[in-house]
């Protein structure tokens, strides 16, 4: 279902949570769903064994039903939005890319400022439809979502290949790698690879992890391959980006 086609019945939650790191919770079968934005800070949500990175390149969609961990790497703040509607929305947690975070936390202080102000329940509607269809990336060729999907789900899906993209999205592979190229400026091969890559830098600025386990979290095939890459794309190592680039908690 394209989040923005779907029909809004209740906006039952304006939160905004703020996150202490370290810790992690976990969420039983949750009432409703949730559209989650991030200020500041790190989240991973971790659900059938699957993380999903929260940060303020994205925003998250929360599945109702949905049981999943929430993993605490950044203190920071995170508004969310609490909904339902008619359709099946998703049963699993969608990361989806934004640009305009900015945008999007400004139109949800106006929706806690109506809620808490007893304010229009219809302007309250209007502005989170507005917000849906934001995220949408109009700009993207229809033909293009069914990839765009599988891609933002997990760019480490080692399965990821032109073939099943373009299965995904109903055309020939020839013409999903035309069509894809022209539109982003990179095959379809590429863009994934770069995606990795900043998930990759991100990881070892955190510091916790291993280049091992980093390369393999990040869906590259083993540790050379991943420092090869890294060291073409980004100029020094991965060792050399995580001393210029260690995050060190005070």
């Amino acid at each position: 279902m394209e989040i923005k086609n779907i029909t809004v019945t209740e906006i039952s939650g304006v939160v905004t949570v703020c996150s202490e790191k370290g810790r992690t919770d976990r969420m039983d079968n949750r009432k409703s769903y949730g559209l989650s934005l991030c200020v500041d800070g790190q989240i991973t949500y971790i659900q059938n064994g699957k993380e999903y990175i929260s940060d303020n390149g994205c925003a998250v969609i929360l599945p109702k039903g949905g049981t999943y961990f929430i993993k605490r790497d950044k203190s920071g703040t995170f508004p969310v939005i609490n909904f339902d509607c008619l359709e099946l929305l998703c049963d699993t947690i969608t990361v989806i890319p934004i640009q305009n975070a900015e945008e999007l936390i400004a139109d949800y202080e106006r929706m806690k400022k109506l809620l808490c102000f007893d304010g229009n329940r219809a302007q309250m509607f209007s502005i989170f439809y507005g917000m849906l269809h934001k995220l949408c990336s109009d700009d993207i060729p229809h033909e293009l979502r069914g990839a765009m999907r599988l891609i933002r789900d997990d760019c480490s899906d080692a399965s990821l290949t032109n073939a099943r993209l373009a299965y995904e999205c109903n055309i020939s592979e020839v013409y999903f790698r035309k069509l894809f190229t022209k539109h982003f400026g990179t095959s379809p091969k590429q863009f994934i690879i770069d995606l990795r890559i900043q998930r990759a830098k991100q990881m070892l600025a955190e510091g916790a992890l291993s280049v091992s386990i980093i390369s393999e979290k990040c869906g590259f095939s083993n540790p050379y391959h991943f420092c090869r890459l890294f060291k073409q794309r980004v100029g020094i190592t991965p060792s050399e980006y995580r001393k210029a680039n260690l995050i060190y908690e005070i």
